[in-house]
């Protein structure tokens, strides 16, 4: 198999995570109702780990190492301004998306940085491509039980949109591949933008909806899910 079709194949099967976890948080019933009320919870808590393991390990480290202090420190902030205005013009229209822009923003940026890495003959492209699919499991079943609650949209609807948005990262990974992996400084400022965002909306989003009172393990999830990207973290050669 080509390069280029490793790029795809790869990110496809990451975006396709996405709505498996919708449709897994359409079907997911558990007695007795504390523990399903708890599961949900915790796997907040996992995306939310999963996305400050995407941060700290895949999209600043990668990021810093293109740009100097002052522009990585920019595009690192407006990423969380960005995020936030998205937050506030969400919330005067009375919906909120912040785990699905959030999804997306870690996704799209490590897709383009998969591009690149085989752009670059690297080797870790198909192990950071499952780090990918393992976040996306437990994101796509959170922005799925946001935006159901949320909005007007049937289960059918959202499942689709996560099915069309899956193939935004071949797209993205292609662009890494064929057209971003001469410009490292302009990747590194994508995934430092994606990692404000993203930082931003675990703050101001996941965290607080982790919560349950007098409930304790549903943290623990978020000590798994930046477990597993440590771990992938490590493999990565």
């Amino acid at each position: 198999m080509d390069a280029w079709q490793m790029v795809v194949a790869l990110t496809l099967m990451a975006g396709m995570a996405m709505p498996l976890g919708g449709w897994i948080a359409l079907e997911e019933r558990i007695a007795p109702r504390w523990l399903e009320t708890e599961l949900r919870h915790g796997i907040i808590a996992f995306g939310g780990g999963a996305l400050l393991s995407a941060v700290a390990l895949v999209l600043v480290p990668n990021g810093v190492d293109e740009l100097t202090v002052g522009p990585a420190l920019a595009w690192f902030l407006a990423g969380g301004l960005a995020f936030m205005g998205l937050d506030i013009l969400l919330n005067i229209r009375g919906a909120s998306a912040s785990q699905l822009a959030a999804m997306l923003s870690d996704f799209l940026p490590e897709a383009l940085a998969l591009g690149a890495a085989f752009a670059y003959g690297g080797s870790g492209g198909v192990l950071l491509a499952l780090l990918m699919t393992l976040q996306n499991l437990p994101e796509g079943f959170n922005a799925y039980r946001e935006l159901r609650d949320s909005t007007h949209y049937s289960s059918r609807r959202l499942l689709g949109l996560f099915f069309t948005m899956a193939w935004l990262g071949p797209l993205a990974g292609l662009s890494g591949f064929l057209w971003l992996s001469p410009f490292p400084a302009t990747v590194g400022a994508i995934m430092l933008f994606a990692a404000g965002g993203i930082l931003y909306s675990v703050f101001q989003d996941l965290a607080p909806q982790a919560r349950l009172e007098r409930h304790w393990g549903p943290p623990l999830g978020a000590v798994l899910g930046f477990g597993l990207g440590v771990a992938g973290h490590m493999l990565l050669p």
